[in-house]
């Protein structure tokens, strides 16, 4: 186990929680914190950009407020998404909001961030950058990077298609820094298997999308409790870069989620205004291919507190087993 010192002691349970468009919004990203797991949330998701500083006054105060009024829970800290690319017009603006409140972890997505490192190791905060093979580990470790989160096969959004028993393998060849796996992981022993194959964290998103503190429709909550993993669609259309989605949400689009054409991959734009498309595909709901295990939607809270009974469960059976097979030899 890699830890950062920024998590040591601060977390119930090693997971992320993912930065989602629309979804994730202050009251996840507090609720999670608070739960004791990252929260994150994509620093685009704050419009118009002013909006932004007020998301970090509001979730740095409510979370020293809440660490400061209970010393003895786990209080994890936040991170915001960056997204590095070169249509992104307020990538600088807001790695500045970041440096000025210290933001703890900054998580850069598309490109290597060089341009991200030096600001955010500034001030003492780690930069943690999702890949989806080889090459872009390695681009981004030359960046500068402190940890990387590993988007596998069948994670929600924009995602890989490597195993992640592959992807993992391979880069612990060459890193032995802080790593986060994502891809469908819904259970607490899926947690404990992320590190059994390596990891140090379990990267989730899909799953919170479905609590009650996230910014999502009630319609999109109740097509992940209704869906399984052959509902899940893996297209570029909708962004320019690969993702899974939900096929009903395409179909209710009016449009046919098994015949769509692939995107072009110079009209994505980020910026004050998010991608270009973003009000065209807001009801295209993204989504992993865990989505078979999301029966309800509860609190954060009530949701960590059930990942971590099951992490432990699977870590005691784990253990008997181990035990079992000890005696016998």
């Amino acid at each position: 186990m890699t830890l950062p010192a920024v998590v040591q002691g601060r977390l119930s349970l090693p997971v992320i929680g993912s930065p989602m468009f629309i979804v994730s919004g202050p009251e996840l990203v507090i609720a999670q914190c608070k739960a004791g797991i990252v929260g994150s949330f994509p620093a685009l998701n704050a419009r118009p950009a002013e909006v932004l500083e007020q998301w970090l006054q509001r979730i740095t105060t409510e979370l020293d407020d809440y660490r400061a009024k209970n010393p003895d829970k786990p209080v994890a800290p936040f991170a915001v998404n960056q997204i590095v690319h070169q249509s992104n017009d307020r990538l600088q603006h807001d790695v500045e909001m970041c440096v000025k409140y210290k933001v703890p972890i900054v998580i850069t997505s598309l490109r290597a961030p060089n341009e991200v490192v030096d600001a955010i190791h500034s001030y003492g905060g780690i930069v943690l950058h999702d890949v989806i093979n080889i090459r872009h580990a390695k681009k981004a470790l030359e960046a500068g990077v402190d940890g990387l989160i590993l988007v596998c096969a069948g994670a929600g959004g924009h995602a890989g298609t490597l195993s992640p028993f592959a992807l993992v393998s391979e880069v612990r060849q060459f890193f032995k820094g802080p790593i986060a796996l994502s891809g469908s992981i819904s259970h607490g022993s899926q947690v404990l298997a992320a590190q059994a194959m390596g990891a140090d964290f379990a990267y989730m998103g899909t799953r919170f999308i479905a609590t009650q503190e996230a910014n999502a429709a009630s319609g999109y909550k109740q097509m992940l409790i209704d869906s399984a993993a052959g509902d899940i669609v893996y297209s570029s259309l909708f962004t320019g870069v690969h993702g899974n989605y939900l096929k009903k949400s395409i179909t209710a689009a009016g449009m046919d989620p098994d015949n769509l054409p692939e995107a072009d991959k110079s009209t994505m734009s980020f910026g004050s205004g998010g991608t270009s498309k973003s009000k065209a595909w807001r009801d295209i709901w993204g989504a992993g291919q865990g989505v078979g295990l999301i029966q309800d939607s509860p609190s954060v809270a009530d949701l960590v507190a059930r990942l971590k009974r099951e992490y432990d469960a699977a870590k005691a059976e784990l253990l008997g087993v181990g035990q079992g097979r000890a005696a016998a030899e």
